[in-house]
């Protein structure tokens, strides 16, 4: 390992001038990526290529960017904050892995780090390309390819794979590649779905050595056997674009419009930086490589309730425990990005009404800006009736509808997409949603197998988990906070509860720092409280209670290299307490990783965490057993995690919402019989105190 550090000439002579003033938390524009690699590249002879795997924004330590905020929010003078940016790099065509910070505004690389052995990068687009390239050339595999008898013309496609992680020759950067073809009878058609049709042949590809090292077979039935590959009997296409399809004729156009313009304001802060204000809620939009969207500075009517809220990691283990599909478990977001991975999210179809989008800059492999449009939509939808009473005694029905903000992105993993939004509501709420979507992984099989179901003639899909870590730090009117969970438990049979119906809840504190679950049998609810500010009504600490559903943790076993990665997947909750740059629940660097610099190793500090500066992931997944339904396109899953207030505001905080009416919505009738009916008015019983304290009683129609 080894530390440099250098001091560059004044900013005028590495050519970035007159640079637009930046806020503390806007990502680097296009000019200071430029930059800081020039900063990075004078430390090496100019014949030296490197390799750029993130130039990102160095975000400011917490104890500088609070007061900053807070001075920012009520007029006070706001401290200097120095930009700095991220650099991480390889030395190209090396195993030399370097980070390095460079700070923008004193012009000088603050430090410059070669990491350990073992501690590999993530891929970029450019490098994926280069080693499908190199896979498809390779002789080797074309040999292979030959001996499937193939009819003349057929497209072989190649999806590499993070190669993973067994503890068996796996120290040398590497990727898993899987191969596809595309529909022989029908080459021509680029989009073709290539998963139904899986080969046997799997070249794994060396990226410093640039060259295909091994190629493995793949088992087709029910244990660990290969065999050659043979002439291929062809199955017939299974295409899911439209033009394939017998559309149907009976959908009728439904339309989402608003005629006065969208309820929100986007505010641009310099070239980078946007404030959304909607409804009471402020907050800040970021955007990098590694997370994608970044809230920061999350406000309800100028109350703290989170200081930075982001996806933090993922992790898709799958089921088939024979070689090489043992090492399939993919960190989409440490092993590439979920901004390198956006989508450009296009009007109408990715998202409907007003719709404003949001462009990010990021940086290519040799370490220019590459411009990203469109990657964020916002707008707001109807979520339905957000609250309703009717008084059956009047037949008088006060009502109404939630209107939601979606900050909304989708990501393409090979193929897999994953649509992720935060959702924040007028009652105070905020939802993080993930819609799973896209085509399954497919391989190919001889037979039924117990991990897997059969989707398609001699294509496999094999079983997976989705499981996914929100980092939230928290900031509940403060960030003094401390974490608790209630549990509802029947109270025991006695004089005070002879009929054994009653029941209690009670509240444990979470004192140290670790990891926790949810226990549905109990009712048991995380809460983030700030004790040292009190709800007016009944006393209690304000808060916000995590809902998150339940969900089957990591089937892979302890000392599965599965489980010392994905250091988020054993527990529904885990509470650290803050370190600046602790973001990633899996670890920083999770290709080929080993575990034991993420979420888990943090907890296992044993951190007093009560009343201080805490973190907490939630953790929340789905088990996908796969079925025919899912092929050629899956339908979406859908899975979300709230966040409500619970004695945070002195009573429902959407009283205030205007009332649905009719002559906003403009609904209309399909027949004239409904609109001559008349509202359902439920007879009543009503006492009135008279004179003298009698009570007389009258029935009401």
């Amino acid at each position: 390992m080894s530390t440099e550090q250098v001091s560059l000439p004044p900013r005028s002579s590495l050519g970035l001038t007159n640079r637009v003033s930046s806020h503390p938390l806007s990502p680097l524009t296009a000019a200071e990526i430029t930059h800081a690699v020039q900063l990075v590249e004078t430390l090496y002879s100019p014949n030296t290529s490197l390799q750029y795997k993130a130039v990102t924004l160095q975000e400011p330590n917490k104890a500088d960017l609070v007061p900053y905020l807070e001075a920012e929010h009520h007029a006070g003078r706001k401290p200097t904050i120095e930009r700095q940016a991220f650099v991480a790099y390889y030395i190209r065509n090396t195993d030399k892995f370097h980070e390095a910070i460079v700070n923008l505004d004193w012009q000088r690389v603050e430090s410059n780090v070669r990491l350990g052995q073992g501690i590999h990068g993530p891929g970029d687009a450019e490098e994926i390309l280069l080693v499908e390239k190199i896979a498809l050339e390779d002789e080797g595999v074309q040999a292979e390819i030959a001996k499937l008898k193939l009819p003349e013309g057929t497209a072989i496609i190649s999806d590499p794979w993070i190669y993973g992680s067994d503890g068996v020759n796996d120290e040398e950067r590497m990727y898993q590649c899987f191969l596809y073809m595309r529909d022989p009878n029908n080459p021509s058609n680029l989009d073709s779905n290539h998963y139904a049709f899986p080969l046997t042949i799997s070249p794994v590809v060396d990226t410093v050595k640039s060259k295909v090292i091994r190629i493995d077979l793949l088992p087709t039935g029910s244990d660990h056997t290969v065999k050659e590959p043979q002439p291929l009997q062809i199955p017939p296409p299974n295409e899911y674009h439209p033009e394939h399809q017998d559309l149907r004729t009976d959908v009728k156009p439904l339309n989402v419009v608003q005629p006065e313009g969208a309820g929100f304001k986007v505010t641009e802060v310099g070239e980078t930086g946007r404030v959304i204000e909607w409804q009471k809620w402020f907050f800040r939009v970021g955007f990098n490589q590694r997370e994608g969207t970044v809230l920061y500075d999350v406000r309800y009517d100028d109350r703290n309730v989170f200081y930075r809220m982001a996806l933090s990691d993922m992790v898709i283990p799958y089921a088939d425990p024979r070689h090489p599909f043992h090492k399939k478990a993919a960190f989409d977001l440490g092993d590439v990005g979920a901004g390198v991975m956006a989508n450009n999210l296009k009007l109408g179809c990715d998202c409907l009404g007003s719709i404003h989008y949001l462009n990010a800059v990021l940086s290519t492999d040799k370490g220019e800006p590459w411009p990203m449009e469109n990657v964020v939509c916002i707008h707001e939808q109807d979520a339905g009736i957000g609250w309703k009473h009717t008084n059956y005694r009047t037949g008088t029905a006060a009502i109404v509808r939630s209107r939601e903000l979606v900050v909304q992105s989708i990501i393409t993993v090979a193929n897999y997409e994953y649509i992720m939004a935060f959702i924040f509501n007028q009652a105070g709420e905020v939802k993080y949603e993930v819609r799973a979507t896209g085509i399954v992984s497919t391989q190919p099989t001889d037979v039924e197998v117990p991990w897997g179901t059969i989707v398609h003639p001699g294509v496999l899909a094999v079983h997976h988990q989705h499981i996914f870590s929100l980092r939230i730090d928290p900031a509940i009117d403060g960030h003094n906070n401390r974490l608790v969970y209630e549990e509802a438990h029947p109270m025991p049979r006695s004089d005070f509860n002879p009929h054994g119906v009653g029941y209690t809840v009670s509240q444990t504190l979470v004192e140290n720092s670790g990891g926790l679950d949810i226990n549905s049998d109990h009712n048991r609810t995380f809460k983030i409280q700030n004790p040292s500010v009190r709800n007016p009504v009944n006393g209690q600490p304000v808060s916000y209670k995590i809902v998150a559903p339940a969900f089957q943790k990591m089937l892979a076993d302890n000392d599965s290299f599965h489980h010392k990665r994905a250091e988020f997947a054993d527990h529904n909750i885990y509470v650290t307490k803050y370190r600046d740059d602790e973001l990633y629940a899996g670890g920083k660097y999770t290709n080929q990783s080993r575990g034991g610099d993420g979420v888990r190793a943090w907890a296992n500090r044993n951190d007093n965490v009560t009343d201080t500066d805490l973190v907490v992931f939630v953790q929340f997944g789905l088990q996908h057993v796969t079925r025919v339904e899912d092929f050629p396109v899956m339908p979406c899953e859908i899975i979300e995690v709230a966040f409500k207030p619970v004695n945070f505001f002195d009573k429902n905080p959407a009283l205030d919402v205007p009332p649905s009416r009719q002559e906003n919505n403009r609904s209309t009738l399909l027949s004239e019989a409904e609109a001559e009916s008349e509202w359902h008015h439920q007879p009543s019983m009503e006492a009135k105190v008279g004179e003298k304290g009698k009570v007389c009683c009258s029935s009401k129609l």
